[in-house]
């Protein structure tokens, strides 16, 4: 029903007829003049009845913001106002028949009624995730917010996984050789002091007769044993490149041949290796024309005994007496020939085999000696270089350093620091070296010989 004003009071119930009419809402914010009548308003969230009277009052009631501007608390808090029975009546008859009331994190939409006749009541919309009067959701616990490791996160952490079990393996590695190297200390000391081992050691004292040779050192072995070491470390740092390069920096092609081509650490590699297989054939050229090849050919079988009591003497660390300014013991004899005529040819077959200088239209020559024998010789000998110079080394530092270094660098059978000095001069040279074997470095060099690119 409508009063004299044109105003109908919000939230009243309405005729049946004023139910079945649907009547527009205003724009927002507009006011209604005295002269237009307005569209009825009801309050939002209270249900509709059919015969409920509707009560006038002549004071319009203060507007009240829409439910969609409301927050859950403001919806739930009871609205102060004026006692009316009548309202009381319709709310009370119409709260019987409505349906459950809603959650208080739900909305209903404004301007919307309940249906006149009792029906199927639909399920109410969830409220948007935007609106600021939404319960927030309780977090979750630890578990369930675990996000499983993405693919970029996997190779790290199996990477830390293998990094820390090498480290593991490694110190066990080193504690098992330190192990191994004090029970053979303690053993070889116990051997030498029973009357078994006395009576080896006087029957075999570790240096046989040898035949008379050219004593001292002299000095194109001083130069040629400086350049063998050079050589030695940059042709072992080039090789593990070599295996361990994924992406070649660059690549080298010859003149010659267009059609092949290599990477720079493989040329720089092969490089190093024909300057260190010239260097090795002026040694043992010079070695056979002045008659030092006795010092390192043994000439007796009784060199096996020999070397045998010589490294149970250097393992008990009671060094073996020796005469190196004229003739070495039986294991360094046999150390010493091992290297040039054994471990040397070996090396420089395979590495000819696996280069581009073996021909490779040879049937035959390449069934006698297969590439994968070549592959599987190489690396071995690289390692008993690698092991030969750590105890070379060692063994220099650990009996008479200052006399070994002057007659290693000075070519003199004396003890001062001039020869250790040499040593730590060349050792420079050689790191340099070492560190300056790159491709920026080695590439303009190469392009004298081919064309270098990526």
């Amino acid at each position: 029903m409508i009063g004299d004003s044109g105003h109908r009071r919000r939230g009243l119930p309405r005729t049946e007829q004023e139910a079945q009419a649907p009547t527009p809402l205003p724009p927002e914010g507009d006011v209604p003049s005295a002269d237009t009548p307005a569209p009825p308003r009801r309050r939002s969230g209270l249900p509709r009845t059919v015969d409920a009277p509707v009560k006038h009052t002549a004071e319009p009631r203060a507007a009240k913001p829409d439910a969609s501007e409301q927050t859950a608390s403001e919806r739930t808090a009871p609205t102060p106002r004026a006692v009316d029975h009548t309202e009381q009546a319709a709310e009370a008859d119409a709260a019987a028949h409505a349906p459950p009331a809603e959650p208080a994190v739900s909305r209903r939409r404004s301007g919307l009624g309940s249906n006149p006749t009792p029906g199927p009541v639909s399920s109410p919309k969830p409220p948007p995730e935007s609106t600021a009067s939404a319960t927030p959701e309780p977090a979750a616990p630890d578990s369930a917010r675990a996000r499983p490791a993405t693919s970029a996160e996997r190779p790290v952490a199996v990477s830390r996984t293998r990094s820390k079990t090498a480290l593991w393996w490694a110190a066990v590695g080193i504690g098992g050789v330190v192990i191994l190297a004090a029970a053979m200390v303690i053993a070889a000391q116990w051997f030498l002091g029973t009357e078994a081992g006395r009576n080896f050691l006087s029957r075999y004292p570790g240096q046989y007769e040898q035949p008379d040779a050219p004593g001292g050192y002299p000095w194109w072995l001083n130069w040629a044993h400086f350049f063998n070491a050079f050589l030695m470390v940059l042709v072992i740092k080039t090789g593990v490149q070599i295996r361990r390069e994924i992406k070649p920096e660059a690549y080298w092609t010859p003149k010659w041949g267009r059609q092949r081509r290599i990477s720079l650490t493989i040329w720089t590699h092969n490089a190093l290796d024909l300057l260190w297989v010239l260097n090795g054939l002026v040694f043992v050229t010079l070695l056979v024309a002045t008659g030092y090849w006795s010092r390192v050919v043994p000439t007796s079988w009784e060199v096996f005994p020999n070397a045998l009591s010589a490294l149970v003497q250097y393992v008990s660390l009671d060094w073996p007496t020796t005469s190196d300014w004229a003739h070495y013991n039986s294991a360094q004899e046999l150390a010493y020939f091992v290297t040039i005529f054994v471990a040397a040819p070996l090396a420089i077959a395979t590495g000819v085999r696996m280069s581009g200088l073996w021909p490779g239209d040879k049937p035959m020559l390449n069934k006698a000696f297969p590439v994968e024998w070549a592959r599987a010789v190489h690396f071995p000998v690289m390692i008993y270089f690698v092991t030969f110079i750590l105890v070379h080394v060692i063994l220099v530092f650990a009996t008479d350093a200052l006399r070994n270094l002057n007659q290693i660098y000075t070519g003199q059978d004396a003890t001062n620091w001039t020869g250790f000095w040499l040593f730590v001069l060349s050792l420079i040279v050689i790191i340099g070296a070492a560190v300056a074997v790159r491709p920026v470095l080695v590439a303009p060099l190469a392009s004298l010989f081919g064309r270098v690119g990526r």
